[in-house]
């Protein structure tokens, strides 16, 4: 009983085991991870969410401010000797409650609604901008590891190959049809492509951690990736997203030339406060009563700084729209390239898919004339390296194109 338990227990654990190697991840999943445990993007969320309290503050200054207030002095005056009583009234009790409401227009209140609105979309801007680096920095580590994962596949067939055709070359050795140096050499290839295979396992255990590292994960797993399956989006109906940094900038300025104006108009306030308000010299008891008055500031004469930050803001509106212009022409000139690059990608593709049917047609023919003991294994090796170089190169370009394509979307696409 106790035997039949271990094996049970051990079966276990060889599913478990398969199951664990076998998992397949997608693309969507490093993605979801990366943009969950990204504090910047956090920081950013925070922020946004502090720039709507921000304006919330700033329109609570536009309400009734009121507070209560309590003094009391006393000033005696001792042989003749003190303040003057005229002035101190001797003793003084207050206890008041003040109210004080600034009178604003409307241009000003938009205004100021405005600065924030700015300032929380520049920072939604920030944001997407940072989802976008951070997908694309995981989709090129995806699709580099799943490059990898390609070779590993295709070299693990290319090594069964090479041990089946071992099996036939040592009968074949033993019968004499070939020689003992023929026999070594093939599988010398045979431990060549072995240790080919292992550096690509470790090369793609080191892609896995740092797509993990770059998801903010600790996962050590072995695991499948699905294929990313990157298609180029099409053109973004709304305004790219790199450009609305630009607009958001140029709003700013303007918006801040109006802030300067409105401080140079007259402010008016309401002032009032109600309470007890008494010196103690006639009848203390009835010094209960309430004052209101206005306030009004009319600016005059500054210096012509009103002039001056207009004229700074005027340069700095200058230098933004200098940015934006170079922006696009370098915007444009990034996108052709890229294309290009995407249409050699292809070109390229197509002759390594013809040389890769040629060098497997010639490998199936080696395969025949090996069976029948008329194959050079010097050919047949030849044929080998060829067919594997062709199958490198065309996995690397398939990874190049993938690559371009993810640069491709990054650039024209906001999502």
């Amino acid at each position: 009983m106790n035997i039949k338990m271990k094996r049970y227990f051990f079966f276990i654990l060889v599913l478990v085991s398969i199951k664990s190697f076998s998992q397949e991840k997608d693309l969507t999943y490093f993605i979801h991870k990366a943009r969950t445990n990204s504090p910047l993007l956090v920081d950013y969320q925070n922020q946004i969410k502090i720039s709507t309290l921000d304006s919330l503050l700033n329109r609570a200054t536009y309400k009734t401010q009121v507070a209560g207030n309590f003094n009391a002095s006393y000033a005696p005056v001792i042989n003749g000797y003190g303040y003057d009583t005229a002035i101190s009234n001797g003793q003084v009790v207050s206890a008041l409650v003040g109210f004080n409401q600034r009178i604003l227009g409307k241009n000003q209140i938009n205004s100021q609604a405005e600065s924030f609105k700015l300032i929380k979309d520049a920072l939604i801007v920030n944001k997407k901008i940072a989802v976008k680096d951070l997908d694309k920095s995981i989709i090129s580590q995806y699709i580099a590891a799943f490059g990898t994962e390609t070779k590993i596949g295709y070299n693990n067939k290319i090594t069964a190959l090479l041990k089946e055709e071992e099996t036939i070359l040592k009968k074949l050795t033993r019968s004499s049809i070939y020689k003992q140096t023929d026999y070594l050499i093939f599988n010398a290839t045979i431990k060549q492509q072995e240790l080919t295979a292992l550096q690509l396992k470790q090369q793609y255990q080191n892609d896995l951690a740092l797509l993990n590292y770059l998801t903010g994960e600790k996962d050590t797993t072995f695991v499948k990736l699905k294929n990313p399956d990157l298609s180029i989006k099409a053109d973004s109906q709304e305004r790219i997203i790199f450009f609305k940094q630009f607009e958001v900038d140029s709003l700013k300025i303007k918006n801040a030339d109006k802030l300067i104006d409105n401080n140079y108009k007259p402010a008016l306030s309401l002032l009032g406060d109600a309470g007890y308000n008494s010196s103690f010299i006639y009848q203390g008891y009835k010094n209960f009563g309430f004052s209101a008055g206005v306030g009004l500031s009319i600016p005059i004469y500054d210096g012509n700084q009103r002039n001056l930050q207009h004229q700074k803001n005027s340069m700095a509106l200058s230098t933004i729209d200098s940015y934006n212009k170079n922006f696009k022409r370098q915007y444009d000139q990034q996108l052709l390239l890229l294309n290009q690059k995407f249409n050699q990608s292809i070109e390229t593709d197509k002759v390594l898919q013809s040389q890769f049917f040629v060098a497997e047609a010639l490998i199936e023919a080696n395969k025949k004339l090996l069976l029948t003991g008329d194959a050079q294994i010097t050919e047949y090796i030849i044929a080998l390296s060829n067919i594997i170089s062709i199958q490198d190169a065309i996995a690397q370009n398939s990874v190049n194109k993938l690559q371009i394509i993810n640069e491709i979307n990054y650039w024209k696409s906001n999502e």
